[in-house]
């Protein structure tokens, strides 16, 4: 279905893709995996045209049609999700508005020409009822419905969603597209629990093939056969599940290191020879020879261990006995989003926020905050509070660097001290000197976790800290918030990750005024 053939790629002195070559066969259920930062965005955009290589092929099949879920499409404001999910079906309806003009055609026409048309005609109306067109409107309420679109209402403006939902709208398109390879970066960042489980059942069933990058291992396990790993530039291809890949991956490495070791003793053991005895008439030829051999070797590189992040938060003072107490609190924008809500957090809770997309969860961690104020009620925060906030996004359009980002907040820090914060969150020499907009979702957030680190602080409030996160940072920000003693309130749609960790969960489902 496609084949890549010594692909190249970098920006700048960096080198992203190192002779990399890829094949996708029908059927296969190929992830895409890799630590953040490694090329895995960057790699999908040259399969579909995106961005060119600077050397190799990219070869598709014959007659292949590519979705490619793209989470940062525009969608036209004024537009309602209904309009949006239509325009997967645009071909049938100008197919039909083709079938229509011909049957105009027909009232002028001459008997030699109306029989063209009548055969013309007929041939559109098999294709749209073979393509079921006459049942688009069924078609799109069944998979609206399964990814949660019907909950939030199918006639409201793309411009009124928030980014779950707007991502659910990109997705629920492209499945209606129904295109013969699905290609899908990072899915469930923004989906709810029950909506990735429909979607894990969706994949799982998917007759063609597809490319998918995640770092949700569950959700790999259930929908893959395929793994290919990006590391260092290179791509390497595993069958069978994630934990397959990691046994492999340990023994390859293992080997490597082996051979790495035995290969460095022969060269040593080469150049102390040469050096003893290529003075000496008696044994010069053995040196020479030895030379030769040393030469012709092919030299094995050390493996690269990839810098892994190391996140801890910085305790402030001990605040008043509750964080925050909201009295008849109402969320909302311009209308209402929840009944009234009394609640209070007390000093030490570590508390998960959960509920479906576009209920005002990171509406509410705002306004506990008091970074936006309450449609109605109010937010008491209690005494001697230092926040720590985590967005769930940030600017897609910020050209500071990652140094630049660190100082922009911290101006009295050195060169050298926020190289090594950063350092220190898994980022290297070529992230920290690049704009934040070309660095990956997952650098992003380790530059807006390290922005954190540097404050002390006693209330760590988190917003879907995972999305983009690789597998050892979500394992090392899970252990930080672990020994975090002060107060945690965490928005994530990974149950896997918070429900060792926290005391409480609370459902925002419970609060809200619309129909869940």
């Amino acid at each position: 279905m496609l084949l890549v053939e010594n692909v190249n790629h970098g920006f700048g002195s960096r080198i992203i893709l190192d002779d990399v070559s890829f094949r996708l066969k029908q059927g296969e259920h190929i992830t895409l995996v890799g630590a953040n930062g490694e090329g895995k965005s960057t790699f999908l955009n040259i399969i579909t045209r995106k961005l060119m290589p600077d050397e190799g092929k990219i070869r598709w099949a014959n007659k292949v049609s590519v979705g490619y879920l793209d989470q940062h499409t525009a969608l036209e404001s004024g537009k309602s999700i209904r309009d949006i999910l239509r325009t997967a079906f645009n071909r049938m309806f100008e197919l039909e508005q083709e079938m229509l003009s011909k049957y105009d055609q027909m009232a002028e026409a001459s008997d030699g020409d109306m029989a063209k048309l009548m055969e013309d005609t007929a041939q559109i109306q098999d294709t749209l009822e073979l393509s079921g067109f006459y049942a688009i409107d069924s078609k799109i309420e069944e998979v609206a419905n399964g990814l949660g679109l019907g909950e939030i209402g199918l006639e409201k403006d793309v411009s009124q969603l928030s980014g779950g939902q707007r991502t659910k709208v990109l997705l629920t398109k492209l499945l209606l597209e129904n295109p013969t390879i699905l290609i899908l970066d990072e899915p469930t960042n923004y989906l709810d629990i029950e909506h990735i489980e429909w979607l894990k059942n969706y994949l799982q069933n998917y007759e063609n093939s597809f490319i998918l990058v995640s770092h949700d291992i569950s959700f790999v396990n259930a929908v893959s056969n395929v793994i290919y790993h990006m590391e260092n530039g290179s791509l390497s291809r595993y069958k069978g599940s994630y934990e397959d890949f990691e046994r492999m991956y340990a023994l390859k490495r293992r080997q490597i290191e082996q051979s790495y070791d035995k290969q460095q003793k022969e060269i040593k053991n080469l150049e102390t020879f040469i050096a003893k005895n290529k003075a000496r008439v008696a044994t010069t030829g053995m040196a020479k020879s030895r030379q030769k051999k040393l030469d012709k070797m092919d030299i094995i590189e050390k493996v690269r261990t990839k810098v892994k992040p190391s996140f801890k938060f910085n305790e402030a003072r001990v605040p008043s006995k509750f964080v925050f107490e909201a009295k008849d609190l109402i969320l909302g924008y311009n209308e209402p989003l929840t009944s009234k809500l009394n609640v209070h957090l007390e000093r030490g809770k570590k508390i998960a926020l959960k509920g479906v997309n576009g209920l005002g969860k990171s509406t509410l961690l705002k306004t506990l905050i008091g970074s936006i104020k309450p449609y109605d009620g109010e937010v008491l925060l209690g005494d001697y509070l230092e926040i720590g906030y985590f967005e769930q996004e940030s600017s897609r359009d910020n050209s500071n660097t990652a140094m630049e980002e660190i100082w922009s907040e911290y101006p009295s820090l050195s060169s050298h001290e926020v190289r090594q914060a950063l350092a220190r969150c898994g980022l290297t020499t070529d992230h920290i000197t690049s704009q934040m907009r070309v660095l990956s979702g997952g650098e992003a957030a380790k530059v807006r976790l390290c922005k954190i680190m540097l404050k002390n602080i006693n209330f760590l409030v988190l917003d879907e800290p995972t999305n983009h996160l690789d597998v050892d940072a979500k394992a090392e920000l899970k252990k930080a918030i672990m020994e975090f003693k002060g107060t945690v309130l965490l928005v994530s749609h990974e149950p896997e990750f918070y429900m060792d960790i926290i005391h409480e969960v609370w459902n925002i489902e419970d609060w809200t005024t619309k129909i869940v």
